[in-house]
């Protein structure tokens, strides 16, 4: 895919999670563009490939281990990049996921998980609370946390902008995963309130909100170790009218157009699903 955004060329950029398959592209797109990257992600090494690759490839990228949960980390992480590049003008708001802590065994309860019985598995009820609250926080606080070091510095930019990353989860709560969706929909019900509250020293906030992609993290619901498509799988391609998964190359636009001022400069509190479709199909 081929973008020309010169309103984009030498502003900065923050990317959280940015080691991911999802925020790694959406790091080598803006640098495409002409933006000064800080690659952020709990994995040093997994931030060093992306900012390696960025910087191969003529654009410019900083990799910075820090954690979103940690305020310090982030503090830390935003000294670097003042230093580096100069104070942002975007922040993606991109860490996340979810954990087995905070997932099912099945889709539904049956009555017969209701006995106290060993070997029942992993119900509702049984679910381990630091375990959801990890899940959590990893996604809202996770965003919260960068957006209160960062937007410090993008109150005082023109055109800034922060790009949250929801997900179909936040609009139909899936099943197994309910911290999961839970803290979707919290991260687009945020992205409203920021929106409303930063609108004042003109950021603008807005959200994607990814349908189905094959990546790593979900390797193991979506595929079986044979390669074979899981059960689930069929449920997901059957609910989305494309299909097919999407490709992370398929999220560009979207990002271009939400950071772009030339062209949503009067958008701000929107959830953008890219989805193929999923969240506009009934069943039926």
């Amino acid at each position: 895919m081929s973008f020309s955004h010169p309103n984009l060329k030498g502003r900065v950029a923050v990317v959280t999670g940015g080691g991911g398959v999802l925020c790694s592209g959406f790091s080598k797109v803006l640098a495409s563009q002409g933006v000064k990257v800080a690659v952020l992600d709990l994995k040093a090494e997994a931030a060093q490939a992306v900012a390696d690759d960025i910087n191969a490839a003529g654009g410019q990228a900083i990799a910075i281990a820090c954690s979103v949960l940690d305020k310090d980390s982030l503090e830390k992480a935003r000294a670097e990049v003042n230093t580096a590049f100069g104070p942002a003008d975007i922040l993606i708001n991109g860490a996340g996921g979810n954990h087995p802590s905070g997932t099912t065994d099945k889709e539904t309860l049956e009555p017969a998980d209701l006995a106290e019985a060993e070997g029942v598995g992993k119900t509702f009820f049984n679910l381990d609370p630091q375990g959801i609250a990890n899940v959590f926080n990893l996604n809202f606080q996770g965003t919260l946390l960068p957006t209160q070091v960062f937007a410090k510095d993008l109150a005082q930019k023109e055109n800034a902008s922060i790009l949250m990353i929801s997900s179909m989860n936040a609009i139909r709560p899936l099943t197994k995963i309910p911290a999961y969706s839970a803290a979707k929909a919290a991260v687009t019900n945020f992205t409203q309130w920021m929106a409303v509250h930063f609108a004042p020293v003109g950021i603008r906030v807005n959200a994607i909100a990814p349908g189905f992609f094959s990546t790593a993290q979900n390797k193991s619901l979506l595929w079986n170790e044979d390669g074979s498509p899981t059960a689930r799988t069929g449920k997901i391609l059957a609910a989305t009218p494309m299909h097919r998964f999407g490709l992370p190359e398929e999220l560009a636009g979207a990002l271009l157009f939400l950071t772009d001022e030339q062209y949503s400069a009067f958008v701000t509190g929107i959830m953008l699903p890219v989805d193929g479709g999923f969240s506009a199909y009934s069943g039926v």
